[in-house]
């Protein structure tokens, strides 16, 4: 009885500190099956909080794609991540990259953290899950902190699996100079 009981409090820490947390080690890198690299990434379509309907990847052909997954709108982790891709967005812009966000929040919890962080790129609703299942970032009842680059013709290129948000963005630039260059 004992034994389950610290067993139960282990598991919620650490899901606690996955989720929600700053820290998320590769280790923790849980979900589902990944796409495959130089591979066409899953196409998705989803509504945004921009009030423009919806967005699919092939919108962004000719563009580098970083598509990231998040818990969820006004968390720790997830703020800081989104402030450190909106710090960098002019760096982004001149490499020829579209960041779009991905969670199960709805468009208007999107909408209101947008708004809260002053975030200029789009956030995606995946409330049912499916595209996040369909990129292995799936938890069950919440997206993964996954984030995948995407090149100018839809070929999935790199994979970046249980980031830590505080450098995350640095992380993805280098990897788009990389395969830029």
């Amino acid at each position: 009885m004992k034994r389950s009981i610290y067993l139960n409090l282990f598991l919620t820490l650490c899901l606690s500190v996955i989720l929600f947390g700053n820290f998320a080690p590769s280790a923790w890198a849980m979900g589902g099956k990944q796409p495959p690299l130089n591979e066409p990434a899953p196409e998705f379509t989803l509504p945004t909080n921009t009030g423009d309907g919806a967005v699919s990847l092939n919108d962004y052909r000719g563009k580098w794609v970083v598509l990231y997954f998040y818990p969820q709108d006004f968390t720790s982790g997830c703020t800081i991540e989104a402030r450190r891709f909106q710090q960098d967005l002019p760096k982004y812009i001149a490499r020829n990259a579209q960041i779009l966000g991905v969670s199960v929040d709805d468009v208007d919890s999107h909408r209101e953290f947008c708004d809260a962080e002053g975030l200029k790129f789009p956030l995606l609703a995946d409330t049912d899950g499916s595209v996040s299942k369909a990129y292995g970032s799936w938890l069950g009842f919440v997206s993964l902190r996954h984030t995948y680059l995407i090149d100018p013709n839809g070929i999935l290129r790199k994979t970046f699996l249980g980031v830590n948000p505080n450098r995350h963005s640095e992380e993805v630039l280098a990897s788009l100079d990389q395969l830029q260059g």
